[in-house]
Formats: structure tokens, C-alpha cells, sequence
């Protein structure tokens, strides 16, 4: 059964360098974390005292103001951050997907680069020969996969990380809003492999801005302003108090019907 547990952890990064008071006026309000003044070394405390528990089966949003430690939290939940103090500890493979250029080689090929994406997220070899077809498919980009990384665009390496990203079997899924970075025609292709994918994971952690996402792909949510966890709670009620308004009020008549009429109308107390 797959699993987070992280207990009173904290992220923590000093400024070296830092040779005046000046850097500290300049990092305070930019940056999500607080920054320490006991040390002769500036300390950004990115993370701060962040307790929590998810589970098999959980679909939990992040939001917060950009710098507001939604990534930090991505990052220190995948392992890749370790906290400064406290504990967390992960059972289960983890797929993180919030930076979609790691793992791809600009001097080989867009097959080639399927294939080490693919072992990069933890398939293995013959999975990933059997999804190729897949996703050369979906990407679009016909004879580009045969040539080198480099000649691509910034809008075709997305398309290709995209694709083996949403081919994956993942059991912690965690997803940054950089997986917007591309076309809003191809985002909306994309959008039920996304849903699907987290169908098939089995937990989800998803920063976003994006309301339709959100309300999509999670039931639950939280709140992070300067590195705290401000608020836990459902969906509806963290976008509620984070925004200032109910999130279904705006939703359009295509989101709606993306999201389910039974859920929609029961979020707007209709049902």
C-alpha cells in the first residue's frame, strides 16, 4: 500500500555569499519561506513545520501564490528534498513530473529519449517498447523523433515528455502546473490521458492554478502561504477560502461537463 508520512519537517536553504542586509530586503516577499537572522549565513526557510498523512487513493491539490512552497512540498514529498529536521518517508515507486525536461538528452534522438524518460520515471525496458508506438502517436511529431533532442522547440520537447509521462504506471503521482507548457489545443488532447493517468496512480499530490484542473483531477486540498500549510481540507472549501469565492460560481458549461453534472451540482448544493 502506497504511502507519505512526513512529521514537523523542514526545508531549509542558506545564501551563501550574502555579504549585505541588502539581499535579505531583496529575497523577503519574492520567495514563499521566511528568512532566519540568528545565522551570519541568510537561511530561507522554505518549508516550514509541515505535518501530514496521504494515502492510497488520496487526490490532494496544492495552491498557493507562486514562491508560496508548492513545488518545495512537490519535491521534498518525491524524495528529492531531504527535510533540514523533522522526518518523511515514502512507500511506493514515485513518478515526479514537475520538471519535464529531466532525463532527456538533447544529443540523441526522441526515441531515445522515450526510452531513458521512461526508466528515468521507473517502467522498464520492455514496457516502455510497448508504449512507443503510443506515444510517438500522440505527439505528433512524425519524422522529429528520428532526429536529435536539440532541433526540437521548446513546445515539441513538452509534447514528447508529455507523452511518456501520461504512458506511465506511476503509484505516487506528483504533478506541477509546468505540465501547462505547452499549446492550449494540445493541453486539451492531452487532458484525458492526464485523467487517466491519475486513474492509474495510486495517490496524487497536483500544484496548479488552474480551477478546471483541480476540480478535475482531486477531492481534497491545501492551502501552502510562505511554506506553512495554511489550510487541509475538501477541494471546494480550501479553493473557497484561498480565492475568495466558490470555484464552481465561474465554471464554464465545457468544464462542467468535463467535471460531471452530478458533481458539479452537488458542489453548488443543487443536487
Amino acid at each position: 500500500m502506497v504511502s507519505i508520512e512526513v512529521r514537523e519537517a523542514y526545508v531549509d536553504f542558506p545564501i551563501f555569499d550574502a555579504k549585505t542586509r541588502s539581499l535579505k530586503k531583496k529575497v523577503l516577499g519574492k520567495v514563499g519561506g521566511k528568512i532566519g537572522t540568528e545565522s551570519r549565513v541568510p537561511i530561507i526557510e522554505a518549508l516550514h513545520d509541515i505535518t501530514l498523512s496521504i494515502n492510497d487513493g488520496d487526490r490532494i491539490g496544492l495552491v498557493g501564490h507562486n514562491g508560496a512552497g508548492k513545488s518545495t512540498l512537490l519535491r521534498l514529498l518525491s524524495g528529492i528534498y531531504e527535510p533540514t529536521r523533522g522526518h518523511a518517508s515514502i512507500v511506493g515507486r514515485v513518478a515526479p513530473v514537475f520538471d519535464l525536461g529531466v532525463g532527456l538528452d538533447p544529443e540523441i534522438s526522441g526515441y531515445e529519449n522515450i526510452m531513458i524518460r521512461g526508466l528515468y520515471l521507473g517502467m522498464s525496458r520492455k514496457q516502455m517498447e510497448k508504449r512507443i508506438d503510443d506515444i510517438a502517436e500522440f505527439t505528433e511529431l512524425g519524422d522529429y523523433l528520428a532526429m536529435p533532442l536539440r532541433t526540437y522547440s521548446t513546445g515539441m520537447r513538452v509534447r514528447l515528455a508529455l507523452g511518456v509521462v501520461t504512458s506511465i504506471d506511476p503509484e505516487i503521482l506528483l504533478l506541477d502546473e509546468g505540465i501547462g507548457a505547452v499549446d492550449a489545443a494540445f493541453l486539451n488532447k492531452a487532458r484525458n490521458r492526464l485523467v487517466d493517468l491519475v486513474r492509474r496512480s495510486g495517490l496524487l499530490v497536483f500544484a496548479s492554478h488552474q480551477d478546471d484542473l483541480l476540480l478535475e483531477l482531486c477531492t481534497s486540498a491545501i492551502w501552502m502561504d510562505e511554506g506553512h500549510m495554511r489550510m487541509r481540507g475538501g477541494l471546494r472549501e480550501v479553493l473557497t477560502a484561498y480565492k475568495g469565492k466558490d470555484p464552481f460560481e465561474n465554471l464554464s458549461a465545457e468544464a462542467a461537463a468535463r467535471i460531471g453534472t452530478e458533481q458539479t451540482l452537488a458542489a453548488k448544493g443543487e443536487g
